[in-house]
Order: C-alpha cells, then structure tokens, then sequence
C-alpha cells in the first residue's frame, strides 16, 4: 500500500467513530437533527408561517405541518429561483438540482443550500468511502482515481446568479480543489451537455488513467464501459484498468443488470457497493456486503418520518424511527437543511434491520401495476426479471411494463423488453417470468387466479437501442434519467410504439 493511500485510509475511517455512535444512539440522534433543523428555520417565512418557535417536539411538528409534495412547496421554492431568501432555509438559496425523477417533461428544481452540500451530499460521498475502506483493509483505492459520470450545469435563466444542473453536476462543480486531483475526466468534460460527445470525450481522457473505482447508474455505466472497449479494443475493463477494485451504485436497481457487469469485471476481486441518494439528499450505504440493506445515515441534517403505503395521505399516520417495523412498506418522509419540510420523496422502503436501520429500496409511490389489483412493485418486477433470466440463460438491457386491456374487462401485464441476448424459447421465459412473480406477489397471483381476471403476462420484444432512442426523442440522454420500470397507464408505451 503506498504512503498516500495509507494517509487517506486513516483519515477517512476516522469517521467510523461517529458512524457507530448514531447506530448505537439512532432515536437519539434524529430527535437533536429535527430541533436542531426547526431552530435554525424558525425565522424563516415557512417558519413563522407554522410557528417553528413554539415547535419543541416529531408530535408539535407533524401535527403543526401538513404533509408536502413538490406541488405544495413548488411556490416556495419558485419564490427562491426568482432570487427571494429566508424562505423556506434561512441561509441564501443559489443552487436547484434539476429532476423530473421519470422521463415526464415536467421538471422538479430542489433547492440545495450550501449546509446540505457540506452536512449531506458530500459526506455521503465521504462516507461510501469511509466504509467501504473499513471493510477492506489492503484497499488501494487511494493510489489511482474515481471515475463519475456527472450531469450538465446550466445557467437558471431567471437570475444570473441562480444556478441549476442535475445533481451530481452541481457537486462536481463545488467540489474543493483538492478534489479534482482524485477523480476523472476533468470538471469541464463532466458537465459537457450532448450524451454522445460526453461518452466520447469522458473515454478518451479516463482510457489512460489508472482508475480504481467507477461511480454511476448501471444502465449509464453500461454505455460508457462498451463505449470504452470499444475504442480500446479490450475484451473487458479490467484490461483496460487492472487496478479497479470497486463499482459504487445506486439510483436504480442493480439486479437486472449485475451478470452484465460480471462480465465487464470479470474478477472476483472487484467489489460493489450500493448507495441510496437523490437530488434531495443522501440517505442509505451498503455497509455490510452479507446483509440485505442500506443503513441509513441519520446524521446527515435531514430528518425521517416514515408513512405505510396503504395509508398515504393521512398525516396521522406518519411514524418516527423508533416506531417502524421490519418488512412493511413504507414511503419516505424528510425534512432537510435545504427547507425541504415533511416532503414525501417518493420512495417506498422496507427495513430489513431495526439494529443497526437499514432499509430496502422497493419502489416508488407512482411506479406500480394495480390496474386488476395486482399491486405489482417494482422490487418484485426487477427480482422475477433476474431470475427468469437465470432459468433462461438471456440477459436483460431494459424494461417498461404497463396494463393492457381486453374488451370483456380482463387483461394482462405487457412487458416491453430490450434483450442484451434474447432467450432462445421466448415462451418459456414468457412463462418462468409469469410463475416468478406469483411466487413473488400473493395479490398477483390471486389476480391470476383461473386465468379469468388477469391473464398471463405478454412481452413485445424491442430492437436494440429502443429505449436509448426514446430517451434521445424526450432529450433525456445522461445518467440522470432512468427508464421507468412499471406504470399505471400505457402512455410510456404508447410512446415507445412510435420510436
């Protein structure tokens, strides 16, 4: 291990220390982050308008702020693109993480204040590796860079000094200067806008690196490795950089897409770990390579309520940590130190563990199937895909799924799938898929029931490069955006039909 490594290992696990103690203290901990966040709002104009002075306690709280979305906060937060302060976070305002969180046109601006940076997105970022170092002493991480894949910075138009990007473009762009020397490409590829000439240039300027960690969404990092093999001739990466030793991902889920990346890194050497965070904070990291679940990191300045699905909507219902059960699904709450207050993230979790919390991503609250009352989430869908695949020796590029309607009221689920190698009996992955997700979901499999109300699932099997050419139509192209997985409607499909 050479010095510089050994410095920056012993200087990262420091923070270990206070890792354990929010474990050993969680209830602790985010009771002193909601005070704390409610002090420092109280002269706000969200503040005085629900009496954040008088607020001493989760029960005055939730029972004093309604629930919000970004509907209800969208004229706050406009107030703040417009260059008004002391609204919603009593610090000044000059960042908006741009999100649409689907493919929609609709776009969300989060606010992001200069704390949540410090006090949220980078210390998460500091502690993935953090952990990941505790858990592998000889890591070597430390002697080579960290390849990102950032987003695109944009100018607000509204005022010159406002500013809005995706994200992870709006922290390399804030990253120290210290910062820069760790990671590639430059700052200045990282935010180049144009997907295609990014993927280019992000190639040409990282092929001679000694990388040792890649950081991004599968789906994107999938394009950027082929793109790279393909310019170098290699059969896989690790022939390109013999020293990587680490993927961390997140933003989607990474079963459908984890026998492409053994292939890419072929070795067992490479490790992966898994991080939960958004334009709204940083929230979960895979700290324990054998458990199922994220911990969730609570001193981040943002604090978790916690809603079960089924009862969206009732503000009563919401639940602090220290009341939640394993294994029951819940959509996540939080209020943060960017002036995001009671704001449902669109989240669905589950917790797999009450000690240490560490929780589940399993959907979102507007990506479902329920149209036969099937309540078909996405965690089921991805998970039936992974194993049809391995009964069926196919891969899996992408998919969309959607109800289709029959004329007598009954109908079926329709996949759209993009293969990365198509299975050789289509009925029978048809068929293992269909039987996977009654085993995975009793509602679906009661639907299923007969054959009379919901019938077996139908797929349409894409050419190569639909998804990617939709997502081109819709200028959604980078690692930002996903492919929505299930739907309610057959609007995505219906568009993908004219691609």
């Amino acid at each position: 291990m050479s010095l510089i490594n050994s410095i920056a290992s012993w200087l990262i696990k420091k923070r270990i220390h206070d890792i354990e103690l929010f474990i050993k203290y969680p209830n602790e901990v985010q009771r002193d982050v909601l005070k704390k966040l409610v002090k420092q709002a109280s002269n706000t104009h969200w503040g005085k308008l629900y009496g954040y002075d008088s607020i001493n306690n989760f029960e005055a709280f939730k029972n004093r702020v309604p629930l919000q979305d970004y509907e209800t906060l969208k004229p706050f937060i406009e107030r703040q693109r417009q260059g008004e302060q002391n609204i919603l976070w009593p610090t000044d305002i000059k960042w908006f993480a741009k999100s649409s969180g689907t493919t929609s046109d609709k776009s969300k601006y989060i606010p992001v204040s200069q704390e949540s940076l410090e006090e949220c997105h980078y210390k998460g970022g500091k502690d993935m590796l953090a952990i990941y170092c505790n858990n592998r002493l000889e890591t070597n991480l430390f002697s080579g860079k960290s390849l990102s894949l950032g987003g695109s910075r944009q100018l607000d138009n509204l005022q010159n000094d406002i500013y809005s990007g995706d994200v992870s473009a709006i922290l390399l762009y804030n990253l120290p200067l210290l910062a820069e020397f760790a990671r590639t490409p430059s700052i200045e590829t990282a935010l180049m806008t144009g997907w295609e000439n990014k993927i280019e240039k992000i190639a040409n300027e990282t092929i001679k690196e000694d990388v040792t960690s890649v950081v991004g969404v599968p789906s994107w990092m999938i394009i950027l490795m082929e793109h790279i093999l393909k310019k170098t001739n290699k059969k896989n990466i690790l022939e390109v950089w013999p020293n990587l030793e680490v993927y961390f991902h997140g933003g989607i889920s990474f079963a459908p897409y984890r026998e492409k990346f053994k292939l890419l890194f072929p070795s067992n050497n490479v490790n992966y770990l898994e991080t939960f965070n958004a334009s709204e904070g940083f929230f979960g990291i895979q700290d324990n390579a054998n458990e199922d679940g994220l911990l969730l990191m609570l001193d981040y300045s943002i604090y978790y309520e916690f809603l079960q699905v089924e009862e969206n909507g009732n503000t009563e219902t919401t639940l602090a940590l220290e009341h939640v059960k394993i294994n029951v699904v819940y959509a996540m709450i939080i209020s943060t130190n960017a002036g995001l207050w009671r704001y449902q993230l669109g989240d669905t979790i589950v917790f797999t563990s009450l000690n240490p919390y560490r929780i589940k991503i399993v959907g979102r609250t507007k990506s479902y199937i329920n149209a036969f009352g099937e309540e078909l989430m996405v965690h089921n869908a991805d998970k039936a895909i992974e194993i049809a695949c391995e009964k069926n020796n196919c891969m899996v590029k992408e998919y969309t799924a959607a109800p289709k309607f029959f004329e007598n009221k009954s109908g079926c689920h329709e996949w759209y799938i993009e293969f990365e190698n198509i299975p050789e009996n289509i009925p029978k992955f048809i068929d293992d898929l269909d039987n996977t997700l009654k085993t995975l979901n009793s509602d679906y499999e009661a639907k299923r029931s007969a054959n009379i109300l919901l019938k077996k699932l139908e797929i349409k099997v894409l050419h190569h490069n639909t998804f990617y050419n939709w997502l081109k139509q819709k200028n959604r192209l980078g690692g930002q955006y996903k492919v929505p997985r299930l739907s309610n409607d057959r609007r995505i499909l219906d568009e993908i039909d004219k691609v």
